[in-house]
């Protein structure tokens, strides 16, 4: 707005950006008034009169006496400067009028010229691609908010509703074990609750601070993996077999994605496919980091659980395994167990 008016030899100069609803302005920025002025002035104007005119229509506007101009509305505000020579560009994006400049009083009591109208206009070009651009970046923000609230969500689904769920049956567990008297029993389950508490909060505190498990940054996935496996089998009385290779040097997303994969799968496995036993495989093939989660469960069919909408742990799944540049795999039939397969080039 600045180089506006230094460009045009005005005395004022304003850039007035529409609102949606088309009445008004969602930024007015003028230069040439001092603060106190503007703060006397009051509420932003409204985009009606001139003003409005110059928002609807996309030729530039020049004339020497603005209030002799039969759109002009009526008079002017309190403290308002009196305003004649005018000079109206609008900024243009892909045909659509995005704002305006409006510049007023001509220095040394003259008018706007062509020369001036030329220069205003390839001012307006430039303003029309940042605007565009900061509108751009507005939409890149907000989709990022919205990313990130879907991630928050996946990953409170994933790393709190298996520890909670093994808190639930733990529990269940303690609760029959009081009824039958079995003391140890009971001082066993209760072992396991209070673990599992601690494993809840510890979790809850880490996707507050750094969306990292504590138990990843402190022991290496492949640590990690092993005693929540352990943990998982204790508590379901399911076989869990884990060969871990190749995981510590992996990069911290990819990590990450992959303990939570496997904590789904498995959780899943135990809650859902009643089985003997799950095998959990990492290593390298081919160039790839390969992910391997297999159970001797009942199985299920997957278009069947689309069609119901239990997917969402399918999906987060899948999600994680995109992240990190990764591909999902899975294949399970009714009586023929589960496989869940995660590819990662160059893991």
């Amino acid at each position: 707005v600045d180089g506006a008016r230094e460009l045009a030899g005005a005395r004022y100069a304003a850039i007035g950006i529409p609102d949606d609803d088309g009445d008004g302005f969602r930024r007015f920025v003028t230069s040439g008034m001092s603060d106190e002025l503007i703060a006397e002035l009051g509420d932003l104007p409204r985009s009606h009169g001139m003003l409005g005119a110059t928002l609807t229509d996309p030729k530039p506007y020049r004339t020497h006496d603005i209030t002799r101009d039969p759109r002009f509305w009526g008079a002017w505000p309190r403290a308002h400067p009196p305003m004649h020579s005018f000079m109206g560009i609008p900024i243009v994006s892909a045909g659509d009028v995005i704002g305006a400049f409006y510049l007023t009083e001509k220095r040394d009591g003259g008018v706007f010229d062509e020369l001036d109208e030329r220069r205003i206009a390839a001012l307006a070009d430039h303003t029309a691609v940042a605007i565009e651009n900061a509108r751009l970046r507005e939409q890149i923000r907000e989709l990022t908010l919205s990313e990130e609230r879907t991630r928050l969500a996946r990953d409170l689904h994933d790393a709190l509703s298996q520890t909670l769920l093994g808190l639930a049956l733990t529990a269940d567990v303690a609760f029959d074990a009081v009824g039958s008297g079995n003391g140890a029993a009971l001082r066993n389950q209760l072992d396991q609750i209070r673990t599992l508490a601690r494993t809840a909060r510890r979790e809850l505190r880490a996707l507050v601070d750094d969306l990292r498990p504590a138990d990843l940054a402190r022991d290496g996935l492949a640590a990690t993996l092993a005693k929540h496996l352990d943990m998982v089998g204790r508590a379901f009385d399911v076989v869990v077999a884990a060969h871990l290779d190749d995981l510590d040097e992996l990069p911290d997303q990819t990590q990450r994605a992959l303990l939570r994969i496997t904590q789904e799968a498995v959780h899943n496995a135990v809650r859902h496919g009643r089985p003997a036993r799950v095998e959990v495989h990492t290593g390298r093939n081919d160039g790839e980091m390969v992910l391997r989660i297999c159970d001797d469960g009942v199985g299920f069919d997957p278009p069947a659980a689309v069609g119901r909408g239990r997917t969402m742990g399918l999906a987060s799944m899948r999600d994680r395994a995109v992240t990190v540049g990764g591909r999902f795999e899975l294949r399970s039939a009714p009586g023929e167990g589960t496989e869940i397969v995660v590819r990662i080039p160059g893991g």
